[in-house]
């Protein structure tokens, strides 16, 4: 049995209330107790020989990070990703759960290719992964999939994420079986007569004379599905939320009580249309960057609990799709090495505090999918993240994991570098050993 005791790092959980200096003590991969720093390590290794323990004296030790939104790419699209190493980029941003969309070949539309999926993921880092299953077959957004059959398999929630789902009345059906099935669903809101451009309507794109899509592209769709979720009663989560008039109809449907969850992606919440400036494809994703006031109202909603979560809505892309014209480009960035750093930037700047940073990273996603994770406490996985607020590193091709490079943030300096990620006690990414004494 594994034992293992993180000393004396600053450990941040939201779900537990805790922020303070604690050891945490792991035993057969699950938290055995924390308990405040004063505790003398020393004592117990005497009487535990072989202990391991883990100095985290001036870290940060919060648990394991949970993205909502992640492009595995497998299978068909292993040129891009491939489940081994979008977990190996998981594992290097200090994310231990990511839930992968269905935009697969084949399409994630049935129980099988959930088992393969899952296959694939206890071969890979180590990182848990869940799936989503298609909602519609084929993604196509005429017909049901066989929510108990995904379930059975595997899956945990249920999109057509990356293709609207235009047809009300599925979009009705789905929710209504969503509470059939306790499985929430997962919009990609984006009403597809309008959305016909390469970017966000407005000046930027004015200037540089590219087609834009409006934020009523994005608010028209939230504001059908918010009303369908109240008629159903259904469990509704609302994917990458990019404009401020979709952050006030999700505050609505939380002050009316319904089952609506929501989330926003680090560059959404960091990043303006200005990055489109040159042309640049690692600026060009759906829904596209917004305006200065967008991007405040989603750091607000983060702020106040409107958006509960934020989810990399990693997307990987090889130069084929990505090194060509800005109209033909594909969309998407990758994100999961560099969330927790683009996000403590927000924190850095006094946007955002470090425990609302978290809780958006760890135990919102957790809940808004109904998996028993995100939090520090005693007989929990050890799932843990240690991250070095004081370390800064350039983010280079080179050095990601992912085999995709579409970042928006090649050759920027980013602050707070995760230096350790633990899933359920054993350490699957982390910069040298962990101490013996």
């Amino acid at each position: 049995m594994n034992r293992l005791v993180i000393k004396g790092g600053r450990v941040v959980d939201p779900a537990s209330n805790i922020d303070g200096v604690y050891n945490i003590y792991i035993m057969g991969g699950r938290v055995a107790s924390v308990k405040k720093a004063e505790t003398d390590t020393s004592e117990i290794v005497q009487v535990s020989p072989g202990l391991d323990i883990i100095d985290a004296e001036g870290l940060l030790v919060v648990p394991g990070l949970i993205d909502l939104h992640t492009h595995l790419r497998e299978p068909g699209y292993e040129y891009k990703e491939d489940v081994r190493t979008g977990t190996m980029a998981a594992a290097a941003g200090g994310f231990t759960t990511i839930l992968c969309m269905a935009n697969t070949n084949p399409v994630n539309d049935n129980g099988s290719v959930t088992r393969y999926i899952l296959k694939k993921a206890g071969e890979g880092s180590g990182v848990s992964v869940l799936p989503a299953g298609a909602l519609s077959m084929g993604l196509q957004g005429e017909r049901l999939t066989e929510f108990a059959e995904l379930k059975e398999a595997g899956c945990v929630a249920v999109s057509d994420d990356g293709m609207p789902v235009a047809n009300a009345g599925l979009m009705r059906r789905a929710l209504e079986y969503s509470r059939v099935f306790n499985m929430a669903v997962i919009t990609h809101a984006e009403e597809p007569v309008l959305s016909t451009g390469v970017m966000n309507e407005g000046k930027v794109a004015t200037r540089l004379g590219l087609k834009g899509t409006p934020n009523a592209a994005e608010d028209s769709m939230v504001a059908r599905d918010i009303t369908l979720c109240e008629l159903t009663g259904g469990r509704l989560h609302i994917a990458h939320v990019s404009t401020r008039g979709a952050v006030e109809l999700v505050r609505m449907a939380k002050k009316k009580g319904l089952d609506v969850t929501a989330e926003a992606t680090p560059h959404h919440l960091t990043l303006t249309d200005e990055a489109v400036a040159g042309y640049d494809t690692n600026a060009k994703m759906n829904p596209p960057l917004r305006s200065k006031e967008d991007t405040e109202a989603l750091i607000d909603g983060i702020s106040d609990g409107t958006i509960d979560s934020i989810a990399t809505d990693h997307a990987p892309h090889s130069t084929i799709e990505k090194d060509v014209e800005f109209d033909k480009a594909s969309n998407g960035v990758i994100g999961l090495e560099t969330a927790f750093s683009v996000v403590y930037g927000l924190v850095k700047a006094g946007r955002l505090t470090l425990v609302d940073a978290i809780r958006a990273m760890t135990v919102n996603p957790a809940r808004a999918i109904g998996i028993d994770r995100g939090a520090i406490r005693v007989g929990a996985s050890a799932d843990i993240a240690i991250v070095d607020l004081n370390k800064s590193r350039v983010v280079r091709a080179e050095a990601l994991r992912s085999k995709s490079k579409n970042s928006p943030w090649l050759g920027k300096t980013l602050d707070a570098v995760v230096v350790k990620t633990i899933v359920g006690g054993k350490t699957i990414y982390g910069h040298g050993e962990s101490l013996k004494k």
